[in-house]
Formats: C-alpha cells, sequence, structure tokens
C-alpha cells in the first residue's frame, strides 16, 4: 500500500470508531508519527491530507522541520530532555511530554527567550511502568498547576502509553482512567481538554474512550526498519 493508500483507511478507521461512540470524527486530530522515516514520506502523508506530524527525537525533529517547511504542525511525542529543550521549542506546535516540574520549567524558560507560548500536555505513566516515562497518575494535578503558572506555557491535556499488548481491548481501561484525570485537571484548568492516547494497535479503542489526539505512525508509514 501506499501511504497515501494508508492514509485513507486510518481516516476510515477514525471515522468508524467515532461513530460507535456517537462522535464526530472531526473532533479527532490525527498526528503521524514520522519516527525514522525521511522528510520524502512526511511530504507524501501531507499530499494525502495529513496536517499534523509527531516526533520522539528533538534532533530528527528539527532536523525534518527545516526539510518541509512550514506546510505542516509539529507535535513532539517522545521522552524530553531538559538540555534538548532548544531544539523542540518554537519547531513543536505541541510538546506531549511534560513529565516533571523541571522540565516546565525548561520549557518556560526557552519560550520566553524566543517569544512564544508552547502548547503543552502533561505525560502520565498510567500503568505505572518502570520501563516508561511519566508522572504517576496522583501527581498529574500538581505537575498540571506547575505548568499552568507559567505565562509562557498553556496547559492542553494530557498524554500515555498503556502497556504494550497484542489485544488492543487491554488498553481500554488505561484509556479511560487517563480520560478520568483529564476531566478532573480540567475542573481547575478549563483550557486542558486533550486527551494524547491510541497508536496504530489501539487508536480506534482510544477514540472510543474520548481520544482527541492519536499518534499513528506503522499504520500510516509502515513497519520501520530501525529504532
Amino acid at each position: 500500500m501506499t501511504v497515501a493508500e494508508r492514509v485513507a483507511a486510518v481516516r476510515e478507521r477514525i471515522a468508524r470508531a467515532a461513530e460507535r461512540a456517537g462522535r464526530d470524527p472531526a473532533g479527532v486530530r490525527l498526528v503521524a508519527v514520522s519516527k525514522t522515516f525521511g522528510a520524502d514520506a512526511v511530504l507524501e502523508a501531507a499530499r494525502a491530507g495529513v496536517t499534523d506530524f509527531g516526533e520522539n527525537r528533538a534532533q530528527e525533529l528539527r532536523h525534518k522541520a527545516a526539510a518541509v517547511g512550514d506546510a505542516v504542525t509539529w507535535h513532539f511525542v517522545g521522552h524530553l530532555q531538559s538540555n534538548k529543550v532548544r531544539a523542540v521549542v518554537g519547531v513543536a506546535r505541541v510538546v506531549h511530554s511534560v513529565d516533571r516540574p523541571g522540565l516546565a520549567e525548561a520549557l518556560a524558560r526557552r519560550a520566553r527567550s524566543v517569544g512564544v507560548v508552547q502548547d503543552v500536555l502533561v505525560e502520565v505513566n498510567v500503568a505505572a511502568e518502570a520501563s516508561k516515562h511519566g508522572c504517576e497518575p496522583p501527581a498529574a494535578p500538581a505537575l498540571a498547576d506547575e505548568i499552568a503558572s507559567y505565562d509562557e506555557l498553556a496547559l492542553r491535556g494530557v498524554m500515555a502509553i498503556p502497556p504494550l499488548a497484542p489485544d488492543p481491548e487491554a488498553s481500554r481501561p488505561h484509556f479511560r482512567a487517563l480520560a478520568a484525570l483529564r476531566d478532573e485537571i480540567a475542573v481547575r484548568h478549563p483550557g486542558a481538554v486533550d486527551l494524547s492516547m491510541g497508536m496504530s494497535g489501539d487508536f480506534e479503542v482510544a477514540i472510543e474512550e474520548g481520544a482527541t489526539i492519536v499518534r499513528v505512525g506503522e499504520a500510516i508509514f509502515g513497519p520501520r526498519t530501525s529504532a
């Protein structure tokens, strides 16, 4: 299949999942995660109508954004070290992976220096996996408060990556828990409405549970040949 054919198939799956949940498919933003794929693949997906792209590594984001230009919106979806924020702020519209106060401070400081307001999401380790980044669920409201205290940051919601499982249904309780946490945070921060959850293997379940952003890589670009 071509990238365009894969994009069409993913769009159809998004529409069907939204219909099952009684939702408007327009309320789900598709972020094509182009990790390890070149700028040519990004441009092919853009020609197929994709407007939002995600990267996991700061330098890859910067290089690819420079090659592609301003035609698309970039999201940073990977773990971010504080010393890499210079490569991300002002390039990525949204940083999905704010998991600690120190990173929030570094992002705010960099955003102040370049004169932008950086959209961010709180990353939550919903299953308390030792191998995953993200704050513990009980710590998420306090981290949201910390983010909201910076004029240079705009808190947009929460993000999570559930444990990898062969059955997409295994992700459902984790998606429900994240949605409940988002609702709790949104009481204090009404702009924090986004739920970034769901990837190639489980994005339909995520949409059924309220996802507003799905991060899809292999279902659009095909299998990766490198990590």
